[in-house]
């Protein structure tokens, strides 16, 4: 990957926002268990940081991949990972679809919107009974007149107590699994839609997430992205986006971690001499950094051929994979190191090692991530039947 001084200057522009107007308040917000969302994602917009990759003709950069790569990368920096979460749900869950494939209307009702920071976007596909299953899903819309009535639930669903739109993964026929979905563009406020009281998650606690109900809630047909059926395939694709951004953004964090480690170790002093000097110490902390540049190197390859229109399926799944599982290895070395320490809730590692456990279950569990490099290595066997 080959870094040009704009991307140096996009890095700069996120690394200075993540300093000034997410870090000094994370505590705040961790403790709050929200943060003001709309307020944060105005200033993003204004930036041109919420848009990077989209087109120009909706307000977007219109720049390569590899930029918004350099932005996940920076707002890894964050001291807390419900905030990126949230930034990343708007730019690589919840509107890539509608990027790709939404209409004109829909793209200047809520693609522009949501590159501006006026409306904030959630993604709709788990449910309590089919989180990485996303074949088995039940909500369904059915055709009235013009209309989809929607009826069912979507659970662990970020943003959305705030959110002005959902991209929501429905069911709206009776065919095959992988050919009777359709995503549709619901706007939040439409009758019918009703949320769970906040989640009480293990990590990323600045971010807010619910389940929410639709009961027979009415939106038109022309809110559907693209044909109807397709949605399988283009929540697909949008899975690939957001499994990069979620690698990329693990880079920079882990790094910190291990930062912060080397100069607590470095300070604290056991029986005469720093923690640091230990051998064990050391040499781990240079096993870890090691396999963090293998991670970087393996996310940075999947970008250079998603942005050359390769299919990246295999690679962003890899990604995925080492980025959720080196995350909680990382996590779990250098919180060690911290002793007493780093048992306490607010400890910056403390912290690190609940939020980073959601990146081995959120977008696909690591399970899944195997499943497919398997089906892709021609090693994953066949559904037995009878």
């Amino acid at each position: 990957m080959k870094f040009t001084a704009e991307h140096e200057a996009l890095r700069k522009t996120v690394r200075d926002f993540v300093e000034k107007e997410i870090n000094p308040y994370c505590d705040e917000w961790e403790e709050a268990g929200e943060f003001p969302i709309h307020d944060l994602f105005r200033k993003l917009g204004a930036l041109g940081l919420l848009g990077i990759q989209k087109p120009e003709e909706y307000g977007g950069m219109g720049l390569d991949y590899s930029y918004n790569l350099v932005a996940a990368e920076e707002l890894g920096m964050a001291h807390c990972g419900g905030v990126p979460l949230a930034i990343g749900v708007q730019t690589d869950m919840c509107t890539p679809a509608i990027a790709r494939f939404g209409s004109d209307e829909l793209k200047r009702t809520f693609l522009t919107p949501a590159i501006t920071g006026e409306m904030v976007g959630c993604i709709g596909v788990s449910e309590v009974g089919a989180g990485s299953d996303v074949a088995g899903m039940k909500t369904t819309a059915r055709k009235d007149g013009d209309d989809y009535i929607i009826n069912g639930s979507k659970m662990w669903i970020t943003n959305s107590p705030k959110a002005d739109f959902i991209c929501l993964l429905a069911n709206t026929s009776d065919d095959k699994p992988h050919k009777n979905k359709s995503l549709i563009v619901v706007p939040m406020s439409s009758p019918g839609i009703s949320f769970s009281p906040h989640l009480n998650k293990l990590g990323m606690r600045s971010s807010e997430t619910a389940q929410i109900f639709f009961d027979d809630v009415r939106v038109p047909q022309r809110n559907r992205i693209g044909a109807e059926g397709t949605g399988f395939m283009m929540q697909m694709l949008q899975f690939q986006e957001e499994r990069m951004w979620g690698a990329a953004n693990v880079i920079k964090a882990l790094e910190n971690c291990i930062d912060q480690t080397i100069a607590y170790c470095r300070e604290r002093k056991t029986f005469g001499q720093p923690l640091i000097d230990n051998q064990v110490i050391h040499f781990r902390l240079a096993e870890l950094q090691t396999e963090i540049e293998a991670l970087r190197a393996l996310t940075y390859q999947a970008c250079e051929l998603h942005i050359e229109g390769k299919d990246v399926t295999k690679l962003a799944s890899m990604a995925k994979l080492k980025a959720g599982r080196l995350g909680r290895e990382v996590t779990d070395s250098c919180l060690q190191y911290w002793g007493g320490m780093g048992y306490m809730w607010d400890n910056p590692l403390s912290r690190a090692f609940r939020d980073v456990r959601l990146v081995s279950i959120g977008g696909g569990a690591d399970e899944i991530m195997l499943g497919i490099i398997c089906k892709m290595m021609g090693t994953l066997p066949g559904k037995k039947r009878d």
